[in-house]
């Protein structure tokens, strides 16, 4: 009978699927070996299929297996996201939480968001983490924060994503380097143009993104590990880059840098990034951590409202979700 299947049956089946032996299976879960095959075997009894061969050193998925993990993973997220939303309701307020930051977000809007929750919840602490690229998704995924800024696409069902902004890039250079005089002319500059200078990139902290180049044409690159050494090293004339726009407004407001309307980039240059707010769905966030992210979704969109025409402040674009 279906009716006698266990969670913990469940977990231990993708347990062992994901670690790749019962016995790598049985050190995760703090058991004897005999116990989790015992728990298999017991699932496999009930669902009337075999989940793994074992005729071989290693068990192997069955296709039935492969086929019914993936819904074993379903039923096992939903429940750990109903016990987490149960276990907020009765929660406190939390002593504090961290929030992972991608660099390329403005810095406006969230300073503002953190200093109204500041005001309403004077007593919970909060760490703010520098995270560039994948970083901020894979904090999130290994419990290292409980919110996430982060405008690198990688979806995952155990994260919650809501649209936050538009945030624009801009490729730059200063005004002294061999592109700038080719740049006034304000005509698209082709990659392999640009492939002849060296081209300042950012460094990817994170496993998640680990090999991958964003928005990288030139084969000659320095690469740095944050925003501020990529802003100097571009304004130093080293070589051209892509920044936000909100970082490098005032530059090109006061002509150190100037723009390269490279052609792969769009007009002028310009591209346009999206960013999310994250959370994960099994943990529940607190009075606080909600508190900010109602503060962070309302200054963004004053940010929006008060410059441009209710378009953009210094490269940010209201969130359309």
């Amino acid at each position: 009978m279906l009716d006698a299947l266990t969670l913990d049956q469940m977990r231990v089946f993708v347990t062992v699927a994901e670690a790749g032996s019962f016995r790598a299976a049985a050190g995760r879960v703090a058991r004897a070996q005999s116990a989790v095959s015992h728990a298999v075997a017991n699932l496999e009894s009930q669902l009337g299929v075999s989940l793994f061969d074992r005729s071989g050193h290693r068990p192997t998925l069955t296709p039935e297996g492969r086929s019914l993990l993936a819904d074993a993973k379903a039923i096992l997220l939903k429940v750990d996201t109903m016990r987490a939303r149960a276990r907020g309701l009765g929660d406190g307020v939390e002593l504090g939480f961290a929030i992972a930051l991608d660099p390329q977000f403005p810095l406006g809007p969230a300073a503002a968001a953190l200093k109204e929750l500041r005001e309403t919840y004077p007593s919970v602490t909060v760490r703010v983490l520098a995270a560039s690229l994948g970083e901020a998704v894979q904090a999130l995924l290994e419990r290292r924060c409980a919110l996430a800024i982060s405008g690198i696409d990688i979806p995952d069902p155990q994260i919650e994503r809501r649209s936050l902004a538009y945030v624009s890039r801009v490729a730059v250079v200063a005004v002294d380097h061999p592109l700038a005089e080719r740049a006034v002319a304000a005509e698209p500059i082709a990659a392999a143009e640009l492939a002849d200078h060296v081209q300042i990139v950012s460094e990817d902290p994170s496993r998640l993104t680990e090999g991958r180049d964003f928005d990288v044409l030139s084969p000659g690159t320095w690469r740095v590990g944050d925003n501020a050494t990529k802003h100097a090293l571009i304004l130093a004339g080293i070589g051209w880059g892509n920044l936000p726009l909100w970082l490098v407004q005032r530059d090109l407001e006061e002509g150190r840098l100037i723009r390269l309307p490279a052609a792969e980039y769009g007009d002028r240059g310009e591209s346009m990034h999206r960013a999310w707010l994250m959370h994960r769905t099994d943990e529940h966030l607190g009075p606080a951590a909600r508190a900010f992210c109602d503060a962070m979704l309302r200054h963004v969109d004053l940010s929006s409202d008060q410059s441009y025409g209710g378009k953009r402040l210094h490269g940010v674009r209201r969130h359309d979700g």
